[in-house]
């Protein structure tokens, strides 16, 4: 006897509804946006607003620009000399690609948490006073180390071995210390590339208790290919899927943006749908 099996994936979601879009205050604001490499295109038209103090879930297929896209949150894509981008990005109303816009203080106000924990071979506090050292933050260091260690639940873990190297923690405790890291110059917004990725599901659970914990304090753009993290942590989500051009062309393109509730539950499009239960992607 054969049994066919159904590919859905099946997710819940457990949050507060969050209020309606009018009464949300947006912190990015895109418009038109395309992320080009040399002669291809990454992602392209991509118009949305991010708002304060959300959890923001971006999802879709490998390729179709999830990473690239919110790298153009804090201009880390400058960094690759054959990138170029199009469109508006405003930033609490500013453009951050105006010529008077220095990308270091962009990045002092959107952090980023990377997909594989990265500490710096210095010691647990040097990681996390780094920043603030380097932005001459140095007015209580001690007390600021402590908060943000705090904040990313592992004080209680290292503050009777702050001199060990950051190299010395588990994964899981890596990435947290990205996080205090991340957070220790008090920025207004975390971008997060997949930070749970590497780690274990005990591990995976404490980054996304963290998010939900500390989104009165941040905003929050994460990137996940696991749909079930999405549906759990996300108050928005953004799927992108790839869409074909002309002569082979293939690019990222938004489908859908709405609450996650929604999202997950009664997409508007077809392709969303599709992706959300499993059936391709």
């Amino acid at each position: 006897m054969s049994i066919t099996i159904e590919p859905t994936v099946r997710v819940e979601t457990r949050r507060q509804p969050i209020p309606p879009r009018e009464r949300l205050e947006p912190i990015f604001e895109v418009e038109g946006l395309d992320a080009i490499y040399g002669a291809k295109a990454a992602i392209k038209d991509v118009s949305m607003e991010v708002y304060k103090n959300l959890v923001t879930a971006i999802i879709g297929p490998s390729g179709c620009g999830k990473s690239t896209y919110i790298r153009c949150f804090n201009r880390m894509n400058d960094l690759i000399p054959t990138f170029r981008q199009t469109g508006t990005i405003r930033y609490h109303g500013q453009d951050i690609c105006a010529s008077n816009i220095d990308p270091v203080a962009v990045r002092r106000n959107i952090g980023m948490v990377f997909q594989r924990p990265n500490p710096f071979p210095k010691s647990i506090y040097d990681n996390v006073a780094w920043g603030c050292r380097v932005l001459g933050m140095k007015e209580d260091l001690d007390a600021r180390v402590e908060r943000a260690l705090t904040q990313a639940a592992l004080w209680d873990e290292v503050k009777d071995r702050l001199k060990a190297s950051g190299l010395s923690l588990s994964g899981g405790q890596q990435q947290r210390l990205c996080i205090a890291r991340a957070i220790a110059v008090e920025p207004d917004v975390v971008l997060m590339d997949e930070p749970a990725s590497a780690l274990d599901p005990i591990a995976t659970q404490a980054i996304e208790q963290l998010m939900h914990q500390l989104k009165s304090q941040y905003t929050f753009v994460i990137v996940t290919h696991n749909m079930q993290q999405a549906a759990r942590v996300a108050d928005m989500t953004a799927f992108f899927s790839i869409s074909q051009g002309g002569e082979g062309e293939r690019y990222g393109e938004l489908i859908e943006y709405d609450a996650t509730e929604k999202i997950f539950t009664a997409p508007s499009d077809k392709r969303t749908e599709d992706y959300v239960t499993g059936r391709f992607g």
